[in-house]
């Protein structure tokens, strides 16, 4: 066992928030343990505790990490002078490039924060609620200026964010379509079917 390897544009927490999310998501975080997180980096796990205090500490850093990402993506949304569907676009493209470029840290804050102890816990919650409402609100707008159909708009906030939890099955396949391609058709299927 050695020393912390950190890359050149990284720190040692980042470096072990990664590691912890790629062995939350292989294991689940319930299963996984600060001496499997150790061996994982190559260190002794009383090391680890020189940089973290805890695995909780690594939940609440991958999980408010990934919810900063997408309320900021949000609020620039929101702001923007797209029309409803566009921005439901946007968003969904960037839900999407986020599945496919941090997809072991996003399935995690997915699947896991219900580990989160409260304050957090609680924090996080709120946090979920209030992003689908406000996902839920564009496309009530876009029903209002008929450009979208006339849908329940919560449950179409569901089943676009389910369509891209489900991107991990694509992550498993060995022939598969490329990030690109898989964006393109799902915008495709999910934007158009709703466009009036």
């Amino acid at each position: 066992m050695g020393k912390l390897k950190v890359p050149k544009n990284g720190n040692r927490k980042d470096l072990i928030v990664k590691a912890g999310a790629a062995l939350f998501r292989e294991k689940g975080f319930g299963a996984a343990s600060m001496r499997d997180l150790a061996e994982t980096l190559g260190i002794e796990a009383a090391s680890l505790y020189n940089h973290i205090r805890s695995k909780n500490e690594i939940l609440e850093s991958i999980c408010f990490n990934v919810a900063n990402r997408f309320n900021t993506h949000l609020d620039e949304i929101e702001t923007s002078s797209n029309t409803p569907l566009k921005k439901i676009e946007t968003l969904l493209r960037f839900h999407i490039q986020q599945m496919l470029e941090n997809y072991e840290e996003v399935i995690v804050s997915d699947r896991e924060w219900k580990h989160l102890e409260d304050p957090y816990l609680s924090n996080f919650r709120t946090q979920r609620r209030n992003y689908r409402k406000r996902l839920a609100a564009i496309i009530e707008d876009g029903i209002k200026k008929g450009e979208i159909k006339k849908i329940d708009a919560p449950t179409a906030v569901v089943i676009l964010l389910q369509a891209v939890s489900g991107i991990e099955s694509w992550h498993r396949s060995t022939a598969k379509i490329s990030g690109g391609e898989l964006e393109d058709n799902m915008v495709l299927i999910l934007v158009e079917g709703m466009k009036k």
